[in-house]
């Protein structure tokens, strides 16, 4: 699809799959009136929770509307784990790391032993 903004690309895939905006308000719950409005450009910040519903219904990656829509930068690092964080060495004490590291191998220690 050549779509480039959101309301083109629901248009499309609406009129892809032969539904009418009637057929899509009773399916999603979402009015007719804000379909078409979204659908003409007209809403330019969709509610997140409507592109959910509208990307389940459709069979499309939510995060491909969420990006059209620009509350999401797909290109962007996804976030890291707080647990990368609070597990880096750099944010451990010589200590804490130490008991990280015992506690881990007891850990494995009794996952082998349940083999």
């Amino acid at each position: 699809m050549s779509a480039t903004t959101t309301g083109k690309f629901l248009k499309e895939l609406r009129e892809k799959n032969g539904y009418s905006l009637r057929e899509v308000e009773q399916a999603t719950g979402i009015s007719n009136a804000y379909l078409s409005l979204l659908e003409n450009d007209k809403i330019k910040k969709p509610a997140a929770n409507n592109l959910h519903k509208l990307a389940d219904f459709f069979k499309v990656d939510l995060r491909e509307l969420l990006s059209l829509a620009g509350i999401l930068d797909v290109d962007a690092a996804p976030p890291r784990p707080a647990t990368e964080y609070v597990f880096s060495k750099a944010n451990l004490t010589e200590d804490e790391e130490e008991e990280l590291l015992q506690y881990l191998k007891f850990i494995r220690m009794k996952n082998e032993n349940k083999l």
